[in-house]
């Protein structure tokens, strides 16, 4: 079976997503879009000439739209990143942006007659995400986005550190918006086979600073090199690489919540067809006002630029 992903944006972001499943075989097919017709060129021609020196072949079609009919997934990496340069740690500064391109691109989706499953990381990927599944019509358990499964990587590497362990050995969530109103769910987090919060007092952690250093991870690199993309890029192609296979594993991502009416964060399993069981988490009673905030947050921002 013939295994093709489309990438939307061809930039910091979305080059290294292409890269990434070139240098890794992960695709069969790999299309490329872009308005920038020299970059995305230029970009599939450099991928062309690694072949010779990789273990894997990868087809590369570049800016048709037609193409994606039959894709298995998509990957939205479009953007402004230099948006953010004076935003005061704001995702939503490109929204203004980033909501006007991603209407025509997914009005191009839908005519196209994709019927796969849809993986933003476009910022503010929460309401992006929503903007993509209600203008394609897909099914809400199509279409999914990075969401809080970065911040919980940063999450696990800030633990990881002050444990001196491999990152790997943390579990546990960060919830709610890929942005400022995020937090860690401390109650899901463990380490060294115990929950964290016990495990905080016994070695004298601050969780709070723990928690501060996982939320400015991205801005941290964003100040250092004007982007951020290895992060975001791996997390983007292990989703795909899940619904490819359909591992159906247990992630926090941006994914529809019925109860709060609006897509989120929170830990569901996703699979071939994307969400394909919701999670319940035990939350405290402060975690869970923590996440009906940035819920509204997300809401009233998702009216503002719908229409």
């Amino acid at each position: 079976m013939t295994r093709k992903i489309g990438i939307i944006g061809d930039g910091h972001v979305g080059s290294t997503v292409a890269h990434y499943i070139v240098a890794n075989g992960f695709a069969d097919d790999l299309v490329l879009i872009d308005k920038n017709e020299a970059k995305v060129n230029a970009d599939a021609l450099d991928f062309e000439e690694a072949m010779p020196n990789l273990p894997f072949h990868t087809n590369i079609i570049v800016n048709d739209y037609a193409a994606l009919e039959d894709a298995d997934v998509i990957i939205s990496a479009l953007g402004n990143v230099r948006l953010n340069d004076n935003a005061d740690n704001d995702r939503f500064a490109e929204l203004p942006f980033t909501s006007k391109n991603v209407k025509e691109v997914a009005a191009k989706i839908r005519d196209a007659g994709f019927n796969g499953i849809i993986i933003a990381i476009t910022n503010p990927v929460d309401v992006i995400t929503q903007l993509y599944q209600e203008i394609t019509g897909l099914p809400k358990a199509h279409v999914i986005g990075t969401g809080t499964l970065l911040d919980s990587a940063r999450m696990k590497r800030a633990v990881a550190k002050k444990l001196n362990i491999d990152a790997r050995s943390v579990s546990g969530y960060n919830l709610g918006e890929h942005g400022n109103s995020q937090f860690t769910a401390w109650s899901t987090v463990r380490a060294l086979d115990q929950p964290l919060e016990e495990l905080a007092q016994i070695r004298k952690l601050d969780l709070q600073e723990i928690d501060q250093d996982a939320r400015n991870g991205g801005f941290v690199v964003f100040k250092g090199k004007g982007y951020t993309n290895y992060g975001v890029a791996t997390a983007a192609v292990r989703l795909a690489n899940i619904v490819l296979s359909d591992a159906r594993t247990e992630l926090p991502v941006s994914n529809y919540r019925e109860d709060y009416g609006v897509y989120l964060s929170y830990p569901v399993v996703v699979g071939r067809e994307g969400v394909v069981e919701k999670v319940d988490l035990n939350l405290t009673n402060e975690e869970k006002a923590k996440l009906q905030d940035s819920a509204d947050f997300i809401k009233s921002n998702f009216k503002k630029y719908s229409k």
